[in-house]
């Protein structure tokens, strides 16, 4: 049994054990239905735990004594275990204002739309009136202000806080709201850490909108639990040493380029390098139709090949910590795109076009072909990846390219 831990009613999502082993102790996740809950909190096993979705409110009727700050909330997130009693803080708070300093998300003098009503949503509503914003208004299903009516209420709306599920692994297609609601838009603060990069926090980035999803907000919360559970407090630059180590192992890389350009051999080099999971996307296409890529071309059509490769890119978006080669086409839908890169940096790998490899490629066939495919997806890679590094040397330089991009 580890001293500290996290309970919930689901964890599947969960990153913070491997947030806490940074920490240095024993963390583990313990997954409570309702039922068990109030026997865990009256023999909890744990010198500290923290607390999640659904039961951030609902422990609290178990507590010794509640910090202030927690109490005014009306939520709490981390529990400390001492001389028999339990005592409940909430850590979230400094959590999100960390996080919305990070992100340069200013609510002071502003209108304020929180999205959610559970115990997260408490904890932004505190903050939010703590730091002075104008207006704060809650959104929930069948409240008087609801998603039926923000399309028209949202109208002054200028910094946006979701605090519900919608987008978390593993529904990541989720969206709560449609930005076009919202035409003074400023900030969007997505309390949602997994996927890395929410649907919201996207759409927001592609509008040139001030954004950020909530990993540095549970890295920050956990050290100052951290200082919690230990009684030492340490020196808030830990928060991003740990935040950078575990956005580097849960973030996938992802290769776009023409086909032939070396995705595949410059993926497989640098998975070695990072201990990551090498995925080729058109091998996992030949998985699903049981033929080869020309092949499926002559039998199936295009069409139906784009559509398995959609379905292959948000399957493989869902995961952490993989390498991933996409086939040439695959950065065309834009579907493709947004899911490939909620949990990924991406990079475009470019070649010589006398130099592409033609073996096995339906749709080019001739160097002319090429040329033209090449025109009309070269700025579409562009839009797509964080960055470009040439590929018509040794591959190792390219791998020892791209990692110096990645400040690996």
């Amino acid at each position: 049994m580890a001293d500290y831990g996290l309970i919930g009613e689901k964890l599947g999502h969960s990153f913070s054990a491997a947030i806490h082993k940074e920490f240095g102790y024993d963390y583990e996740l313990k997954e409570l239905s309702q039922q068990k809950l109030a026997d865990f909190m009256q023999r909890p096993p744990y010198s500290g735990f923290n607390v999640t979705i659904p039961y951030k409110q609902t422990v609290m009727r178990y507590l010794d004594e509640i910090h202030p700050v927690a109490a005014e909330i009306g939520a709490v997130n981390t529990v400390v275990v001492k001389n028999g009693k339990r005592y409940g803080f909430n850590t979230d708070f400094a959590g999100m204002k960390f996080a919305l300093d990070a992100y340069g998300i200013r609510p002071e003098g502003k209108d304020v739309l929180i999205l959610g009503t559970g115990g997260t949503a408490h904890t932004a509503h505190a903050l939010i009136k703590s730091l002075k914003a104008k207006r704060i208004r809650t959104v929930s299903r069948t409240g008087e202000l609801n998603y039926g009516n923000l399309s028209v209420e949202g109208k002054d709306v200028e910094i946006i806080i979701n605090t519900t599920p919608v987008g978390m692994y593993p529904d990541n297609d989720g969206c709560p709201v449609d930005l076009d609601w919202f035409p003074r838009l400023r900030g969007v603060f997505d309390a949602v850490y997994n996927p890395l990069t929410t649907r919201l926090v996207a759409r927001a980035k592609a509008r040139g909108i001030a954004a950020g999803n909530g990993l540095i907000m549970l890295v920050a919360q956990a050290k100052f639990a951290r200082d919690l559970f230990l009684n030492i407090p340490c020196d808030n630059s830990v928060i991003y040493d740990v935040l950078r180590k575990i956005e580097r192992e849960k973030q996938n890389i992802v290769l776009v380029g023409m086909s032939g350009c070396g995705k595949t051999t410059i993926g497989k080099l640098l998975a070695d390098r990072l201990n990551k999971t090498f995925v080729d996307t058109d091998e996992e296409l030949i998985k699903v139709f049981r033929k080869s890529i020309p092949q499926v071309f002559e039998d199936d059509g295009e069409q139906a090949f784009r559509a398995a490769e959609r379905k292959v890119a948000e399957a493989l978006s869902k995961r952490n910590g993989l390498v991933i080669a996409t086939g040439g086409g695959a950065p065309l839908s834009e579907i493709s795109r947004e899911r490939l890169k909620q949990n990924a940096v991406t990079v475009y790998l470019t070649r010589n076009v006398q130099s592409l490899d033609r073996t096995g490629r339906p749709l080019a066939t001739s160097e002319e072909q090429v040329k033209q495919m090449l025109a009309v997806r070269d700025p579409i890679y562009r839009k797509t990846a964080d960055f470009a590094v040439n590929n018509d040397g040794a591959p190792q330089e390219a791998v020892d390219k791209i990692l110096e991009e990645l400040k690996i």
